[in-house]
């Protein structure tokens, strides 16, 4: 047989080996950089999470009825249901924002006073106004805001985007959650967690300090060549394991995990080490206060991780009694929680801007829902605001959005869209195209269905793309 013939009538077995030397790449690091499915010019994303319900009649949306009909109550609103349907009808008073709003940039977008720097970006950011999450309790909701679900056990968005994208750098995880110093969210890991995705997708959570991955240091006992030889020797009992059954995806993750650990001890602490940024950066971040600084190196943080090629950065923010869930004083506790993320997130904004950084990284702020314009309580002298799961905001900059765009709004009492509520999955639908990926093509076969994180699907906010 000649070796034009040979190759003639093997080329589909040639092909197989191919396949299959893929395929066990793939395995051993499913992490390894993946081709977008659509142009996109966003490679990776820093997606803030503000835990609580942030006031959109306070912060984002300018409301002159407040004012006007202070005290009354708020005409029964149509097409709602659950909670916010009750709470309607319920004896209650509208309240006014109790700080001043102005007109900002170009687009002359309304913002609160509370927030004067990152009034300074507006024309960098796009605003989604009357999103709708499918419930109005936080647990839920959060869930459902960080993983397309509002039931424990899906993927979250973090999660789909590293399975999607895999990672451009392979020291470091390609998802990383930067928790807030004072306590875990409401679901805790589940709301960073891989899933029904294989276990490699998961977040790593980093804790505040310069150890942020437990025994990230080696013994003092312990030499590179002694921890590699160690490493070896478990890597080879696993494979035979993994190697005599059929589902071992957690096993290879574990393996993989040993691995990146390996390679972290030498990466991560350069990367956590921001004594290395000038005073002037420390300063943009509002780490010369100590109400801003915590949140402020969360941000500075995951610049440096979008830099060095971390896919995904999940800022959290608020947790305990220092969440967003104003139900009461919300005079009171408004600026403190805006104290606490104006600057940084201002900061992060210019900073990546300046870096050149922001045209290929995608920023996110969300909640896990918004506030009512009224108090169900009428005899305290500190109002607050309840949930609103019709209510949310988002907004987004970077990559392909399209600066000072707008799309959706809300009544005249900003209790719920004008037109039909904008379902939650379009945002994350929004989210996926703007990185380049295929909510129809992005899916996981698990118990038997064709998995995706916008469900049922989403429609993609054209008009927030540029």
């Amino acid at each position: 047989m000649t070796r034009r013939d040979f190759l003639t009538q093997s080329y589909l077995g040639l092909g197989g080996l191919a396949l299959g030397h893929l395929m066990a790449a793939e395995t051993v690091n499913p992490m390894l950089p993946k081709l977008q499915h659509l142009p996109a010019k966003a490679k990776r994303c820093i997606f803030l999470f503000l835990e609580g319900g942030v006031s959109q009649v306070d912060l984002f949306e300018y409301r002159p009825a407040l004012q006007k009909f202070a005290g009354q109550q708020i005409p029964k609103p149509q097409g709602t249901v659950g909670e916010i349907a009750t709470f309607s009808a319920a004896p209650n008073r509208l309240i006014p924002a109790p700080y001043k709003f102005s007109r900002h940039g170009q687009s002359g977008r309304w913002i609160t006073e509370l927030l004067p720097n990152l009034a300074e970006h507006v024309d960098d950011l796009a605003f989604v106004h009357g999103v709708k999450v499918d419930n109005n309790n936080h647990g839920p909701a959060v869930y459902h805001t960080l993983t397309g679900n509002m039931f424990p056990g899906s993927a979250s968005v973090g999660a789909w985007v590293t399975y999607g994208l895999g990672s451009e750098n392979q020291d470091l995880p390609g998802f990383i959650v930067l928790g807030d110093h004072r306590g875990a969210p409401i679901g805790g890991a589940g709301v960073w967690g891989n899933g029904f995705l294989p276990a490699a997708y998961q977040g790593t959570i980093f804790r505040p300090g310069d150890t942020p991955i437990v025994d990230l240091k080696p013994r003092p006992d312990m030499t590179p060549q002694r921890q590699r030889a160690e490493l070896d020797l478990l890597r080879w009992f696993d494979q035979k394991h993994a190697a005599q059954r059929s589902d071992a995806g957690e096993l290879e993750a574990r393996i993989a995990a040993y691995e990146l650990a390996f390679r972290m001890q030498i990466k991560a602490p350069e990367l956590v080490n921001i004594q290395s940024e000038s005073e002037a950066t420390r300063k943009l971040y509002g780490l010369d206060d100590p109400v801003s600084e915590p949140f402020g190196r969360q941000c500075l943080l995951a610049r440096r991780m979008v830099e060095r090629g971390v896919r995904f950065v999940l800022a959290l923010h608020g947790a305990g009694g220092d969440r967003w869930d104003d139900h009461g004083d919300i005079k009171g506790r408004l600026p403190k929680h805006c104290k606490e993320v104006d600057k940084p997130v201002a900061g992060l904004l210019q900073d990546l801007k300046a870096r050149g950084l922001l045209e290929d990284t995608l920023v996110v702020w969300a909640s896990e829902m918004g506030r009512t314009p009224f108090d169900n309580n009428l005899v305290t002298d500190k109002p607050g605001r309840d949930h609103n799961q019709y209510g949310l905001v988002v907004w987004m900059a970077g990559g392909d959005v399209k600066p000072g765009a707008t799309f959706g709004q809300t009544d005249d009492f900003g209790l719920k869209s004008v037109d039909q509520p904008i379902p939650l999955r379009d945002v994350h639908a929004t989210i996926l195209r703007l990185l380049g990926l295929d909510q129809n093509r992005l899916t996981y076969l698990s118990a038997g269905r064709f998995k995706k994180l916008t469900d049922i699907g989403g429609r993609v906010i054209t008009e927030m793309v540029a």
